[in-house]
C-alpha cells in the first residue's frame, strides 16, 4: 500500500468528510487557494460571508469578481463531473468562459477579435513570465487541445477507481499537459486546476489543494517539468503536496478529538451532563439564537471548525438539539431542556 493509500484510508477512517458541510467548506478552500495563487487577497473567511451571505469583503472588486466566477465555474464542473462527462474542446472552452466570465478581456489581434470572458480560444502567441519562453504557437492550440481531450477521455474509461494512486497521477498529467497547451491569453492555472479536482471529484477522491503558502514551490516544479519536457517534478510535488496537506488535515482533527473528550460515565442520568465545555459553549450560542451558523460559531468562540462540527455532532445524537428545515435556510431546535 502506497503511502497516499494509507493517509486517504485513515482520513476516512476517522470520518473526517461527514463533517457537517464539510462539502461545500472544502470547495471554499479549493476556490480560495487557487484564486490565491493568482494573487487573489481574499481569505477563506471572507470568501464564506461573500458567497452565503452576499457580505462583501473590503478587497478589490476584481478579486471578488475571480473568487465567485469561479465557484460557478466549479459548481459546473462537480456537475458534469457526476455525470461523467466526456471532454471535449466545447466543454472546455465553456468552463474558461465561466471561470473568467466577469474578469476577461476582448483581444484584438490582425487574425481577429477574440474574449477570455467568453472562454475562446487564443489567436495570439503568449509569453511566460519564467525566464521570457514562449508556449506554443496559438495556430497549433486547437488541434493539440483536440488531441488532449481525447486524450482524456481514453484515461478515464481505462481507469479503475480503486487505483487511487492513478488516479492522483493521471488528474496530475492533465493539470500539467492542459497549462503547457496552454490554450487561453489568461486562466489557464485556474483552469488547470478545476480540471484536476474535476477528474478527482469523479473518481470519488479526495481534490487536491494547492495552498497558496506553497505557490513558489509549485510554479517552479511546473516550470522544471515544462523546461525538461518531463512532468515527472510537478507530479512528485503535487503527491507530496497532497499527502501534506491530508496529514496535516488529519492531525487537526486528531487533536479536536482529544480536546472534546466526553466523561460519559453518568450519561443515563442526564444527557445535558457531562457536556464538555466546548459543547455547552456550543448549545447556549445555539440556545442564544436559533439561526446561528457554524461560520458564526466558529467566529465567536474561536474553535477550530472540526470542534464545532463534532460538538453539533454530539449534541444531536444525544438528542438535545435538532436541525429543521433546509440546510441553508433551516434553524435548530432544541429537544431536550434542561
Amino acid at each position: 500500500m502506497s503511502r497516499l493509500t494509507e493517509v486517504i484510508k485513515e482520513y476516512r477512517t476517522l470520518g473526517i468528510r461527514e463533517q457537517i458541510d464539510y462539502d461545500k467548506f472544502y470547495l471554499y478552500s479549493l476556490i480560495t487557494h487557487s484564486t490565491a495563487v493568482e494573487g487573489s487577497t481574499v481569505t477563506e473567511i471572507e470568501n464564506r460571508l461573500l458567497f452565503d451571505e452576499g457580505i462583501s469583503p473590503n478587497k478589490p472588486l476584481t478579486e471578488q469578481l475571480m473568487n465567485l466566477d469561479l465557484k460557478r465555474a466549479y459548481e459546473e464542473a462537480f456537475n458534469l463531473a457526476a455525470k461523467h462527462q466526456d471532454y471535449s474542446v466545447k466543454l472546455m472552452c465553456h468552463l474558461a468562459g465561466m471561470v473568467m466570465k466577469n474578469t476577461g478581456t476582448e483581444y484584438r489581434t490582425m487574425l481577429g477579435s477574440f474574449s477570455s470572458a467568453e472562454g475562446e480560444l487564443r489567436l495570439l502567441n503568449v509569453t511566460a513570465g519564467r525566464g521570457g519562453k514562449s508556449y506554443m504557437s496559438y495556430q497549433k492550440v486547437p488541434q493539440r487541445l483536440e488531441d488532449f481531450c481525447n486524450w482524456l477521455n481514453v484515461q478515464r474509461k481505462s481507469a479503475a477507481s480503486w487505483d487511487i494512486d492513478k488516479i492522483y497521477e493521471m488528474s496530475f498529467m492533465a493539470h500539467y499537459n492542459l497549462v503547457y497547451i496552454h490554450p487561453w491569453a489568461d486562466g489557464n492555472g485556474r483552469m488547470a486546476r478545476l480540471l484536476m479536482n474535476m477528474l478527482q471529484v469523479e473518481f470519488g477522491v479526495i481534490p487536491s489543494i494547492v495552498k497558496k503558502d506553497s505557490r513558489d514551490e509549485y510554479i517552479r516544479s511546473l516550470a522544471e517539468s515544462q523546461d525538461t519536457g518531463d512532468a515527472s517534478s510537478f507530479i512528485d510535488f503535487m503527491l507530496n503536496h497532497h499527502i501534506k496537506n491530508l496529514e496535516e488535515t488529519i492531525h487537526e482533527y486528531r487533536e479536536s478529538i482529544a480536546d472534546d473528550t466526553l466523561n460519559l460515565g453518568n450519561d443515563t442520568l442526564n444527557d445535558t451532563i457531562n457536556l464538555s465545555d466546548k459543547e455547552n459553549r456550543v448549545l447556549e450560542l445555539i440556545k442564544s439564537d436559533n439561526d446561528i451558523s457554524i461560520a458564526d460559531i466558529v467566529d465567536r468562540t474561536g474553535f477550530s471548525r472540526p470542534t464545532v462540527t463534532r460538538a453539533i455532532s454530539v449534541l444531536k445524537d444525544r438528542k438535545i438539539i435538532d436541525r429543521a428545515g433546509a440546510r441553508k435556510n433551516g434553524h435548530w431546535v432544541i429537544v431536550k431542556k434542561e
